[in-house]
């Protein structure tokens, strides 16, 4: 019952709210309105200051819309009665009377400091405030989200956390934003509240003067103080709001609350109370000066001083005790960090460390993207990528590691920019060999960019250049950079969607490290793992019949059949290679068991002639625009792998099955033979 009353309570308060503007309230009624408006604005204000962090407060931005909404449609009721009858209830005439002494000069003066006091100091900090705070933490949100995923593939937190911490960071960004279009209202309230004063006073001349025949001196003593009762009214509660949105914004997240952490700090020094103490003793000698206030206030600062002493002394031993304990670890855990072996690092010359900054083509940013696009293609998250510099490098030098073994080496000079095209003769620059594709370039000055665009060239920044190089290396060595935590990981995401693929495959068919060496094998082949599900149903159902480690990966590939030709097709085409029959089976004779499965054994004047008759036909397709795949019988498949490379410099190769597992068009453009390739 009470729950359904608190959530009736906003909806018939504003219900509310819209007839306190069209419908006219009895003095009694408005002047409970009033003090439940005064008390609501103190208990929100009270409230801000308690709470240990703004998040825990997130319903304050509507709140202050609610509420300044309610202190206008008081001061439209209460305008109403002013001018209507003369009299707007006890409240509003105490605060006209009493608060300022029946005086109207008083009023207004006492009017304006409040007004003053809201609009110039704190409504406009807090809006300043608010609107930096907002900015800040929208710009610090990516930085946020990746510490969260570095943490995350590190082991550190688990996913529960991970997705708590996210919300968190989300919700600060909703908060900030929404306190930043909050502080607005704040702002417009106090331009209203002097709108209304201007008009409140006009409009009761008016109504004295012409409806009731009062002299000037009467109507503006009567109106004027009713006004001026009805303005304190409404700004006392609008200055209590507007320091509750200052209290907001300006507080960060912190162990305890506001009041518990001013005393805590302001008293953690109490040679800064002693002075203070000091310095109010020498004050009370000064001629003229009123020696008890300031006797009284100093020696409570002194006597202050000393009591904080044992605890400062206690704070000092335990951070002492810390200290010492940390300074003992140390060492170890530098060892431990030295020795750590990173999956994935990236090694820049001194002269390269800018390209790791705040700018759109921070090169931290850019692995990020690159990481998800590799999870995306591959199926695979691979290991946060450790950036840092090196004095060992050559200068504009950077350096690729995996698992601490350089894997690729490449330059990017500083204000440089590389021109990839044929006519770069004109150009000044050096001429390199772009270490992905092997292309023809020129690292060319930035001021030249313009220039080498007009030639035909494609120019391309320094970050990109790195970034495109350490995806080559990472799609290449997917298979090294997937460890057996991250099968472990991704196994668990597939039992939690389909438990049946899972439960009956490991670990009572095959265990980890075997799945583990299936997956290597097919990112090997830069075949994606995208569909562990219907990868590991194959597994199933071939592990019955043996757990030879070819042929699960033949069984995993055939699975993937349609999504390996999809990849491979030009256009709405399977362009295709194949091999004259009799060479085929010729090679099926020529197949030898080995350790690390099937291997064509031959003479070598034979194996150089398949070679050369693959590469003519390779090359004759390529010419003709096209990119073509080698098709073989599958038994013939693995060992045939061994001896093509993969793209760019080779080809890839598929089976009859895997070609046959979809509906495609196929066109075949030459075939492999003893002597030269044959065109089909």
């Amino acid at each position: 019952m009470n729950r359904n009353l608190a959530r009736l309570a906003v909806p018939v308060g504003i219900v509310g709210i819209v007839l306190l503007l069209v419908v006219p309230v009895p003095a009694p009624i408005l002047d409970v309105l009033i003090v439940c408006n005064i008390l609501l604005a103190l208990v929100i204000l009270l409230t801000s200051m308690f709470v240990k962090k703004p998040l825990d407060f997130s319903v304050f931005p509507s709140l202050l819309l609610v509420a300044t909404l309610f202190r206008l449609g008081l001061n439209v009721a209460s305008t109403r009665l002013v001018l209507g009858q003369g009299y707007a209830g006890q409240v509003i005439d105490a605060f006209g009377k009493v608060t300022v002494g029946g005086s109207m000069i008083i009023g207004a003066v006492v009017f304006v400091i409040l007004v003053v006091i809201q609009f110039v100091v704190v409504t406009k900090g807090a809006e300043r405030v608010a609107e930096v705070g907002a900015r800040f933490t929208l710009d610090a949100m990516p930085g946020k989200q990746m510490a969260i995923d570095a943490d995350l593939n590190a082991g550190l937190i688990t996913d529960v956390v991970a997705r708590q911490r996210r919300a968190e960071v989300s919700a600060e960004a909703d908060f900030y934003g929404a306190m930043d279009g909050a502080s607005k209202f704040v702002k417009g309230d106090a331009i209203a509240g002097i709108v209304i004063i201007i008009v409140n006073i006009v409009g009761g001349l008016g109504v004295g003067m012409a409806q009731r025949g009062l002299s000037i001196t009467d109507a503006l003593n009567t109106y004027s103080l009713l006004t001026m009762g009805d303005g304190l009214v409404s700004q006392i509660p609008a200055l209590l709001m507007a320091v509750s949105t200052g209290m907001i914004v300006t507080r960060s997240n912190a162990e305890a609350d506001l009041g518990q952490a001013a005393s805590s700090q302001l008293s953690q020094s109490r040679t800064a109370l002693l002075i203070a103490g000091i310095a109010a003793v020498v004050m009370a000698l000064i001629p003229g000066m009123p020696p008890l206030p300031f006797l009284g206030v100093g020696g409570a600062l002194i006597v202050a001083s000393r009591r904080i002493r044992p605890a400062h002394d206690g704070d000092a031993a335990a951070s002492s005790a810390a200290a010492a304990t940390q300074s003992a670890e140390d060492p170890n855990q530098r060892l431990m960090e030295e020795m750590r072996v990173h999956p994935l690092e990236i090694l820049l010359a001194p002269d390269l460390v800018d390209l790791v900054g705040g700018s759109t083509d921070d090169l931290l940013a850019r692995v990020k993207s690159l990481r998800q696009k590799v999870a995306m293609d591959l199926g695979v998250v691979i290991p946060p990528v450790r950036t840092r510099d090196s004095v060992e490098l050559p200068p504009s030098t950077y350096a690729i590691r995996i698992a601490g073994v350089e894997a690729a080496r490449g330059a990017a000079p500083s204000g440089k920019l590389l021109a990839l095209g044929d006519f770069l003769d004109a150009l000044p620059g050096v001429a390199v060999v772009e270490p992905v594709f092997g292309l023809a370039g020129k690292w060319i000055p930035a001021e030249m960019r313009h220039s080498a665009e007009m030639t035909g060239a494609t120019v391309i920044d320094r970050v990109s250049v790195l970034v495109t190089h350490l995806s080559s290396i990472v799609t290449s060595s997917a298979a090294r950079l997937l460890s057996r935590e991250d099968v472990r990981v991704l196994t668990e995401g597939v039992k939690a969607a389909s438990p049946a693929a899972v439960d009956e495959l490991t670990p009572g068919l095959l265990s980890l490290a075997e799945i583990h060496r299936v997956l290597q094998g097919l990112l090997a082949e830069h075949v994606p793992i995208n569909d562990l599900t219907r990868i590991y149903e194959s597994l199933t159902l071939r592990a019955k019949a043996s757990t030879d480690p070819e042929g699960l990966i033949e069984a995993a590939r055939l699975a993937l059949g349609p999504a390996l030709v999809g990849r491979l097709m030009d256009g709405e085409r399977l362009t295709v290679i194949t091999i004259e029959p009799g060479l085929e089976q010729s090679l099926v004779q020529d197949l030898r068991p080995a350790e690390g499965g099937t291997q064509l054994v031959m003479e070598q004047s034979k194996l150089d002639a398949i070679m050369t008759s693959l590469s003519s036909a390779v090359a004759a397709a390529e010419s003709a625009g096209k990119s073509p795949v080698l098709v073989c019988a599958p038994v013939l498949r693995p060992a045939i792998r061994k001896l093509v490379p993969l793209p760019p410099s080779g080809v890839p190769v598929l089976s009859y099955a895997e070609v046959t597992s979809t509906t495609v068009n196929i066109e075949t453009i030459g075939v492999v033979r003893l002597g030269t390739a044959v065109p089909a």
